[in-house]
C-alpha cells in the first residue's frame, strides 16, 4: 500500500476540515472531552476502550459504554462537592481501569485532570497540589501514606479504603452511591482540560495548563507519526503519570475510538514481551530508555521469534542507530523517532503513515499544523547545516496550543516564536536532528559538541547500557567532556583503563577527535526524571563539584 507524501499533505493540511471530521462539538462553541473521547464511541456495548493487566497476574476489560457510566457517578460526586468546571482533581494512581474512570469523569465535569506520577515522593505531590490549588486526589493503599505526609493536604479518595484505616473515602462505594448519568460540562477550545507540570530536566517542575484545542494536535500525531490504523492493537508503554503517556497511551487512542493498553508492573523486557504476545501488539511506543534496555538484554527474545510487530515509535530522547538497526533486524519493523515537550505536545516527527525521506538520527520534520525552526542566538532561522534553538513559529502553526505556563514562572516566547530550550542541526530539507537542551550543549576548546551524539557513540560499544555525558570546566579548555557510563551487567572489564581506552577511541573515530570524552567514570546508574528521561543538569553539577575540588 502506498502511503499519502508528506510533501502534499503537509502544505495542504486544514484545521477546520480535521474539527469538523473528529469533533462532536466545537473549539469556538463549546465541547465535552470526556463526550470526545468516551460517549460517542460508547453507543456499541461492546467497544473496548481498555484491556488491562492486575497486579496480582489477572486482567481485565473496560468497554466505552463502562468507562461512560462510572465517569458519570465520578463527575455526579465531584459536582455535589462543589467541584467542577476548571477545578483541578489529581490522580496518583497505578495504570488500572481506575485511572481512565477518573480521567473521564473529571473531564465529564468540565473539571481539570492533574496526573501525579506514582514514582514521586511527598515533597514533589504537595509542590504539585498547591500550586494547582487541587481539589481532590484519588489515590489506592500502595500511594495513600505519601498523601499523609503532605502539607495541606486535598480531600481523598482511596480506593479498596478499608485498607488504609478508618475515615478514609472509599472510591468504589463512593461511585456506587452516584446515578450513572450526567450531562456534560461544555467548555471552549482555549479553556484547560489537562493541568501537566514538566519534567523537571532543568529544574523546577513548571505548569502546563492544556487546552482542548490540543486534541486535534494529539490527533494528527496519532494519525500521522504513530500511523494507528482500525486493525491495530495499540500499546504505548509510557505512564499516564507524564505527557507521553496521557496524551498519547490514553486521550489520543480514545479520541480515535481506539482501545489502549495498561500493565501497571515495572518494566522489564520478559514483562514487555509476555505483553505483546498476549496481545498481539502490533502497534508499539516507548521511550528510548525501553528500546535500548531490550536491547542490551537482548538474550531473552528468542532467536528468530517475530512478535508481530508492524511498527514502533520513540519519543523523549534521541534513538541510537544502533537500537534502529537491533529493532529492525530483531523485531521486523521500523521505529521512528518523534520530538515533541510537555508544553507543545509532538511537534516534529519520522511518520510512520507518511512517505518522506527518513535520516538516520533525525526527529524528523513538522507535524501537520505546526512550522518547526531552528534559531541563531539573535532569533534568525539558521541554514543548513548549522546548529540552533528548536523553535516553533507560532503564526504558522494552527494546531499550537500552548499559551505560556500557568503560573507565568518563565516566558518561552521571542518574536513570535515558542522556544524550547532544545538545539537542533537544520539539515536545509525540512528535517532537523537533536542535538540536546541548549545549557547541554558542550563548548570545548571552541568547539560546540552535542551530548546526545557522543552518547549514542558510546552506546555502539558491546560492554555500554547507558551513558550520560556533559561538560566538566577545565583551565585549558573551558570545558573538557566528561561521560558517565553505566556498564551492562554481564560485560563487567577485567581492565577499567583499557574499556576507557577503547571508548576514546571508538568516539574520536566515530564522531571526531574533539568530541571524544577525556574522562570517563563508570557508574552504576545515571540520575533520571521519572519519566525516565536523563538529568544532565545532576551531572553537570557533579562534574561542576569535582573540578572545584
Amino acid at each position: 500500500m502506498s502511503l499519502p507524501e508528506y510533501s502534499d499533505v503537509y502544505p495542504n493540511f486544514d484545521p477546520a476540515a480535521l474539527e469538523a471530521d473528529i469533533l462532536d462539538g466545537s473549539l469556538e462553541r463549546g465541547l465535552n472531552v470526556c463526550h470526545e473521547i468516551c460517549d460517542k464511541w460508547a453507543t456499541d456495548p461492546k467497544r473496548v476502550a481498555l484491556y488491562y493487566e492486575t497486579t496480582d497476574g489477572g486482567d481485565g476489560v473496560l468497554t466505552f459504554a463502562e468507562l461512560q457510566r462510572q465517569a458519570a457517578r465520578f463527575a455526579n460526586y465531584l459536582t455535589s462537592q462543589g467541584i467542577g468546571k476548571g477545578d483541578r482533581v489529581a490522580g496518583l494512581l497505578p495504570r488500572g481501569p481506575e485511572l481512565l474512570v477518573v480521567i473521564a469523569g473529571a473531564l465529564r465535569a468540565g473539571a481539570v485532570y492533574q496526573p501525579l506520577f506514582t514514582a514521586f515522593g511527598s515533597g514533589a505531590i504537595e509542590y504539585r497540589l498547591e500550586r494547582a490549588s487541587t481539589r481532590l486526589v484519588v489515590t489506592d493503599p500502595a500511594n495513600y501514606p505519601k498523601l499523609t505526609e503532605v502539607k495541606d493536604c486535598p480531600a481523598v479518595l482511596c480506593i479498596d479504603a478499608a485498607q488504609v484505616g478508618a475515615g478514609i473515602a472509599d472510591f468504589q462505594e463512593t461511585l456506587q452511591a452516584q446515578p450513572a448519568e450526567f450531562e456534560p460540562v461544555m467548555i471552549k477550545g482555549t479553556e484547560p482540560f489537562l493541568q501537566m507540570f514538566t519534567s523537571g530536566t532543568v529544574g523546577k517542575s513548571k505548569g502546563v495548563a492544556v487546552p482542548a484545542r490540543a486534541l486535534l494536535a494529539f490527533y494528527v500525531y496519532m494519525k500521522y507519526a504513530i500511523d494507528l490504523r482500525d486493525d491495530d492493537v495499540f500499546w504505548n508503554v509510557a505512564d499516564p503519570g507524564w505527557a507521553y503517556g496521557l496524551y498519547y497511551a490514553v486521550v489520543g487512542p480514545l479520541l480515535m475510538g481506539h482501545a489502549t493498553h495498561f500493565n501497571p508492573g515495572a518494566f522489564t523486557p520478559e514483562s514487555t514481551y509476555d505483553m505483546i504476545r498476549k496481545y498481539k501488539i502490533t502497534n508499539l511506543a516507548a521511550a528510548p530508555t525501553a528500546y535500548r534496555l531490550l536491547k542490551a538484554n537482548d538474550q531473552v527474545l528468542p532467536a528468530g521469534e517475530n512478535l508481530g510487530l508492524r511498527v514502533a515509535s520513540s519519543a523523549g530522547e534521541p534513538l541510537n542507530p544502533e537500537v534502529v538497526s537491533w529493532i529492525q533486524n530483531r523485531h521486523f519493523c521500523p521505529v521512528l523517532d518523534h520530538y515533541g515537550q510537555t508544553e507543545t505536545g509532538m511537534t516534529c516527527c519520522n511518520f510512520h503513515a507518511l512517505e518522506h525521506p527518513k535520516r538516520q538520527g533525525s526527529m524528523g520534520y513538522s507535524s501537520p499544523g505546526h512550522k518547526v525552526v531552528a534559531l541563531n542566538e539573535k532569533n534568525e532561522e539558521v541554514g543548513e547545516g548549522e546548529v540552533g534553538q528548536i523553535a516553533v513559529d507560532v503564526k504558522a502553526s494552527p494546531l499550537f496550543h500552548f499559551d505560556g505556563y500557568t503560573w507565568g514562572e518563565k516566558d518561552p516566547f521571542v518574536k513570535g516564536y515558542y522556544l524550547t530550550g532544545d538545539m537542533a542541526v537544520c539539515h536545509g530539507d525540512g528535517s532537523f536532528s537533536f542535538s540536546g537542551r541548549d545549557d547541554d550543549i558542550i563548548t570545548t576548546a571552541g568547539y560546540r559538541v552535542g551530548p546526545a551524539d557522543v552518547e549514542s557513540t558510546l552506546l555502539e560499544h558491546a560492554a555500554v547500557a547507558e551513558s550520560g555525558v556533559v561538560a566538566k570546566p577545565d583551565e585549558k579548555r573551558g570545558s573538557i567532556i566528561k561521560a558517565y557510563v553505566v556498564i551492562k551487567a554481564d560485560q563487567q572489564p577485567a581492565d577499567d583503563q583499557v574499556l576507557r581506552d577503547e571508548l576514546q577511541e571508538l568516539v574520536r573515530r566515530r564522531l571526531s577527535t574533539h568530541a571524544f570524552p577525556r574522562e570517563i567514570e563508570f557508574v552504576d546508574e545515571l540520575p533520571k526524571t521519572p519519566s525516565g528521561k536523563i538529568q544532565r543538569f545532576v551531572l553537570r553539577n557533579r562534574a561542576k563539584d569535582e573540578s572545584s575540588s
